[in-house]
C-alpha cells in the first residue's frame, strides 16, 4: 500500500515528544519508517529561580509542532490529515505539574533541572531505603510540603509534563510506568508505586492533615500495550485548531523520553543498554536483577514495561559546547561567511577528531544547571587551562565534547566496574551522535565497549513513543515489546557499530582525572559567584 493510502486509511502512529529544546512529532507506519515529521523549537526560562516553560508556551508549542508535521503531510502527500491509528505522547521526565481540582495550574511547572530539592531528596532516601534523585516528581512535592506552600493543601493531581498532555487530550489521568519511575519507586512485579514506600510516604504526611493521600494525586500506572484513553473531541480540538483531526484515537500510555529513548534504540530487554546525549545526558542498562545496594549517583527506573532499569542521569550534556558552537557562528557572521548551523557542528566536531588524546590538558564544566551525579546543586559553567595546556581549536571542541559525557561516566562506572553489570549492546542516541563517528567514537572510549547508532537514532524519543502507539494496535496477541521491537521493526534497520580505541580509551581516562580532581574547583567557583 502506498504511503498516501496508508495516511488517508489512519494506518498510521503519532509520536509527540516535548524534549528541553524542541518538541518533536514523527508520524511513522506500523514498520516503523517515518512518513512526516513536525517541528517547534524552544527553550526553558529561568524565573525566580525555577527552571520552568509556562503553559501558554506548552500549550502553543505543542499545537506548532502538530500544524508543522500536518503540513509536512500536506506537501508530502497532497492529504489533509484527519485520521491516525494510534498517538502516543512523551516528554522530558520528572519535574512537577500541580493542578487543583478545576484543573487549574497552581504552582510554576519545575521541570527535572531543577535542583531546590535537596532536603526531601535526602529525607526521602532515608526513609525509603531508595535513591531519590532531587528531580523526581516526589521530592519536588515533599520539597513543597516542607517549605510549607500553600497551594499544596489544594493539589488534585500531580504529573509529569507527559502525564499532563495526555490528561489535556483523553481526561485520563494514567501514566506509562517509565515515566511514573521518575515519579516515585517503581515495583517491576506488581507494575505499580511501591505498595510499603507509599504507605511510607502517608505516614510522613500525617501530621500535616491534608484532605488526599499520594495515590489520590498521581496517575494510575500503565504499561506499554494497555490501551490509555482516547483522543476526546477537546482534545483533538486543542492538539488541532483547525479543527479536521478527529475524535476517538486511541493512545498509548505517556513516556518519559528515558522510555522512549530505550524504544528507539531497541534497548528494553535486559543487558542492553543506551546512551541518550543531548541536552541533558543519560545512560540506562536493563538489569537482570537488582544493584546490591543504594547509590545516590545511580537512579533506579523501568522499561516501558516494567523492567528493572539502572539510570546515570547528568543534568547537564551539551548545552554549553552549543553555546560556544553559536558564538563561532557569530564570529563567522562578522568576518560576512555564510555556515548554517548544521555545518558548524560537523566541522567543528570532526575537527576535535585531531586534538590530543588528553585534550591538551584543557578542563571544562558545562553545568547550565545543578548536577547530582557529582553532588553540585548549583549551575556553574567553567573552561580551565594552564600556560602549558596546548590550547587551540581541536583540544577545545574535544574537552567540550569529552566533559558532555563526564559525569555521566561516574555514574556507569558504578555499574559496570562496582556492580559487575552485564551488557551486551549499547546503543548511542541523541544530537551527541549526529555528526557520524565523532561523538560515538568518545562513547566508546567513556564505556570501553562497542557503541552501535542506528541510522534513525537522529529521530530520537519522538519516533521511540510513535513505536509504542503502533505497538498498541498493532502488536500480535501476547506479543511482547522486546520481540516486537527486535522482528519487526530493528529487523530489516540498519547502523553502525563501532569499537574502542586503545589511544582514546587512556586519553578519555586521563580527562577524567582532572574532571574528578577539578569538582573542587567548580565547587568553589559556586562560591565566589554567590560572593
Amino acid at each position: 500500500m502506498e504511503k498516501k493510502e496508508l495516511i488517508i486509511n489512519g494506518q498510521t502512529a503519532l509520536g509527540i515528544e516535548l524534549g528541553s529544546t524542541r518538541i518533536k512529532g514523527v508520524l511513522i507506519d506500523f514498520q516503523g519508517n517515518v512518513l512526516a515529521v513536525g517541528i517547534h523549537d524552544w527553550e526553558n526560562s529561568f524565573i525566580d529561580n525555577i527552571w520552568t516553560y509556562s503553559l501558554e508556551e506548552i500549550h502553543k508549542g505543542l499545537r506548532h509542532c502538530y500544524c508543522s508535521l500536518k503540513k509536512d503531510v500536506e506537501q508530502k502527500y497532497g492529504v489533509t490529515l484527519q485520521n491516525i491509528g494510534a498517538i502516543g505522547i512523551s516528554a522530558m521526565m520528572h519535574g512537577y505539574m500541580a493542578l487543583d481540582k478545576d484543573g487549574h495550574q497552581i504552582a510554576p511547572f519545575q521541570t527535572w533541572r531543577n535542583t531546590n530539592t535537596q532536603q526531601a531528596a535526602d529525607e526521602l532516601t532515608e526513609l525509603f531505603d531508595f535513591n531519590i534523585p532531587l528531580r523526581w516528581t516526589v521530592a519536588h512535592l515533599y520539597q513543597r510540603i516542607l517549605d510549607r506552600e500553600e497551594h499544596v493543601a489544594k493539589l488534585d493531581y500531580v504529573s509529569t509534563l507527559s502525564g499532563y498532555i495526555h490528561w489535556k487530550l483523553t481526561g485520563q489521568r494514567v501514566i506509562g510506568i517509565g515515566d511514573a519511575s521518575g515519579m516515585f519507586p517503581i515495583d517491576s512485579n506488581t507494575h505499580d508505586y511501591d505498595a510499603g514506600m507509599i504507605d511510607k510516604f502517608d505516614a510522613l504526611l500525617e501530621p500535616y492533615k491534608y484532605s488526599w493521600k499520594i495515590r489520590d494525586i498521581f496517575p494510575k500506572v500503565l504499561v506499554a500495550g494497555e490501551n490509555a484513553g482516547v483522543l476526546t473531541e477537546e482534545g483533538a480540538r486543542f492538539l488541532d485548531e483547525t479543527g479536521t483531526l478527529k475524535a476517538g484515537i486511541p493512545l498509548c500510555p505517556p513516556e518519559g523520553d528515558a522510555g522512549t529513548g530505550m524504544t528507539a534504540t531497541n534497548s528494553v530487554a535486559p543487558r542492553t543498554g543506551n546512551v541518550s546525549a543531548g541536552t541533558s545526558t543519560f545512560a540506562m542498562i536493563v538489569l537482570e536483577k537488582q544493584l546490591s545496594k543504594v547509590y545516590r549517583e545511580i537512579d533506579m527506573v523501568t522499561t516501558p514495561t516494567g523492567f528493572p532499569c539502572a539510570m546515570s542521569h547528568a543534568n547537564n550534556g551539551t548545552s554549553d559546547l552549543n553555546a560556544w558552537i553559536g558564538l563561532f557562528g557569530e564570529l563567522c557572521g562578522l568576518m560576512g561567511i555564510q555556515a548554517d548551523t548544521g555545518t558548524l557542528f560537523e566541522k567543528l566536531y570532526t575537527l576535535s577528531l585531531e586534538g590530543d588524546k588528553d585534550c591538551g590538558g584543557l578542563l571544562a564544566y558545562g553545568y547550565y544547571s545543578g548536577e547530582n551525579i557529582t553532588m553540585i546543586n548549583e549551575g556553574r559553567l567553567a573552561f580551565l587551562r594552564t600556560a602549558e595546556s596546548r590550547f587551540n581549536l581541536a583540544n577545545f571542541m574535544k574537552v567540550h565534547l569529552y566533559t558532555s559525557l563526564g559525569a555521566v561516566k561516574m555514574g556507569l562506572d558504578i555499574l559496570i566496574e562496582d556492580e559487575k553489570v552485564k551488557v551486551d549492546r549499547i546503543m548511542g542516541h541523541g544530537g551527541f551522535f549526529k555528526t557520524k563517528g565523532v561523538g560515538q567514537r568518545y562513547l566508546a572510549a567513556a564505556v570501553n565497549a562497542p557503541v552501535t547508532v542506528m541510522d534513525t537514532a537522529s529521530e530520537g524519543g519522538a519516533w521511540g513513543i510513535a513505536l509504542l502507539a503502533a505497538f498498541l494496535i498493532d502488536r500480535n496477541s501476547d506479543e511482547k515489546l522486546e520481540d516486537y521491537l527486535e522482528t519487526r521493526i530493528f529487523k530489516e534497520l540498519s547502523g553502525e557499530t563501532l569499537m574502542p580505541h586503545d589511544e582514546d580509551i587512556e586519553g578519555f581516562g586521563m580527562f577524567m582525572e582532572r574532571y574528578k580532581a577539578g569538582l573542587s574547583i567548580e565547587k568553589c567557583a559556586i562560591e565566589v559567584m554567590n560572593w
